[in-house]
């Protein structure tokens, strides 16, 4: 009979991507608890990556954290290159890193797009083109997770730019998971829903709405509440873990609403 999967990370080391804060910073840590050997640190604040670094090994897991800009390739190659030195084999890949920044169709400058797509369409190409590359070499399979939007399925007018990359970001996962599946790499996204980040708080703030704004604007949700980093970061790890060796090219909409149905609530996304 068919047991049930663990979802443990016991051995497996993993590269994660904006992981000086919010859900990248939450997938490090779930590594950590789910047993993963090495967790490489992807951000550019070097303070925050050492101070998660610390948490980290604290947890009896091996940390390597790696400034850098994922706007620049040659910082993209880098990050996993030193995760690959450091811990040989590589066995997964988070890309949680993303701009969010606001624009419409009519306002939005093309230094803005330009930057969006670097970074939450190009820079997720390079990375997984270079741990693909180090699987190779290594003859490994392993699991790539993006962190996408329920905004790749239209988006708002005001996050025209942000919309347009996650939409790619999740074609390049389709597309990415059956060029990969033969090597049994396998690339899934998660289209997140309105989540409660520092940076979302950071954007609240310039826009002058008072603290609190995350649980008067989570009451008017289903389940009372806007999804935490947790919600994700355990998605994630689910994903990163052998209990889901059977998925791969696998879009999941994470949000309290049904994307798509008619008169679904409309709320900005992370």
């Amino acid at each position: 009979m068919p047991t049930l999967k663990s979802t443990r990370l016991d051995g497996k080391a993993v590269v994660v991507t904006g992981a000086t804060q919010g859900i990248g910073e939450a997938v490090a840590l779930a590594c950590a608890e789910a047993g993963a050997a090495g967790v490489c640190l992807g951000g550019r604040d070097a303070e925050r990556g050492a101070a998660v670094a610390a948490r980290i090994e604290a947890m009896g897991c091996a940390a390597l954290f790696a400034r850098g800009d994922l706007a620049a390739e040659d910082d993209c190659r880098a990050l996993v290159r030193a995760a690959a030195s450091r811990f040989g084999i590589l066995h997964g890949l988070v890309n949680a890193a993303g701009l969010t920044d606001r624009g419409t169709l009519e306002d939005t400058t093309t230094a803005q797009w330009d930057r969006l797509f670097a970074v939450n369409v190009r820079a997720p190409f390079v990375l997984m083109q270079e741990f693909a590359r180090v699987a190779r070499v290594n003859g490994t399979a392993g699991s790539i997770v993006n962190i996408s939007s329920r905004s790749s399925m239209a988006g708002p007018p005001f996050l025209m730019a942000y919309a347009a990359s996650k939409g790619a970001l999740v074609t390049l996962t389709r597309n990415s998971a059956h060029a990969l599946r033969k090597r049994r790499i396998r690339v899934n996204a998660i289209n997140v829903g309105w989540t409660d980040t520092p940076g979302e708080h950071e954007i609240r703030r310039r826009e002058g709405q008072a603290p609190g704004w995350n649980e008067r604007a989570g009451a008017l949700l289903p389940f009372g509440r806007l999804l935490d980093t947790g919600d994700v970061s355990t998605l994630v790890a689910y994903l990163l873990s052998d209990a889901s060796a059977m998925m791969t090219g696998s879009i999941i909409d994470f949000d309290q609403n049904v994307i798509g149905a008619y008169g679904a609530d409309v709320h900005p996304p992370i």
